[in-house]
């Protein structure tokens, strides 16, 4: 018996006022995507919840408040660089949001924070290093966050942005294909409509 996804529906609209929203963010991002974020959870009034998705880890266990616990996909490797890469993420989005209070680590090692300053006060945020598939982990996090909506950016331009997506797939269309939650795309490079030979 082959069990179906749960299909988008009206019922399923989660309202945005006072709901969360996920934000995917990537180290070296363009602040654009965090900024637009936030302003979209300061209009309806709720918690931003960024994600960076390390996928040289894997999911050891997933934890009903969106946390993950997790591992090196190479057992052998010596990977200690996440709490880096972590503490480089939240340093970035403090400087964009505004300076937090000490962070709490949670048992499963993701740090939480909550804003302290007036300029910040009225868009909470969290960040949450989770492993994985982004498409997956940003899934589950807005589920177990009661999202109202998920934000990605489009891939940054440079050498190799169209070769990784074709191999990797956009994680904004995989969103849309595989949850019923709206996804919010931020647009990061755009292309003048007369530079294009596309026949739309």
């Amino acid at each position: 018996m082959t069990r179906s996804a749960p299909q988008p529906a009206v019922e399923r609209i989660v309202e945005p006022v006072a709901h969360a929203l996920v934000v995917g963010v990537v180290p070296g991002q363009p602040e654009l995507v965090v900024r637009t974020a936030a302003r979209w959870a300061l209009a309806v009034g709720g918690t931003l919840h960024l994600a960076y998705v390390d996928t040289g880890r894997y999911v050891v266990e997933e934890h009903p408040d969106g946390t993950v616990r997790h591992a090196p996909v190479d057992p052998d490797g010596v990977d200690d660089t996440w709490d880096t890469v972590e503490a480089d993420l939240r340093a970035w989005v403090e400087e964009l949001l505004g300076p937090t209070s000490a962070p709490t680590r949670i048992p499963t090692g993701i740090p939480t924070s909550s804003p302290t300053s007036a300029a910040s006060a009225a868009v909470p945020w969290v960040l949450h290093y989770l492993a994985g598939r982004p498409d997956r982990a940003l899934t589950h996090l807005a589920r177990a966050v009661d999202a109202a909506a998920i934000v990605v950016g489009t891939r940054a331009p440079g050498p190799g942005s169209k070769l990784r997506e074709l191999v990797d797939g956009s994680v904004a269309v995989h969103l849309a294909h595989h949850q019923h939650r709206p996804v919010l795309t931020v647009p990061l490079d755009v292309v003048d409509w007369t530079a294009t030979r596309s026949p739309w």
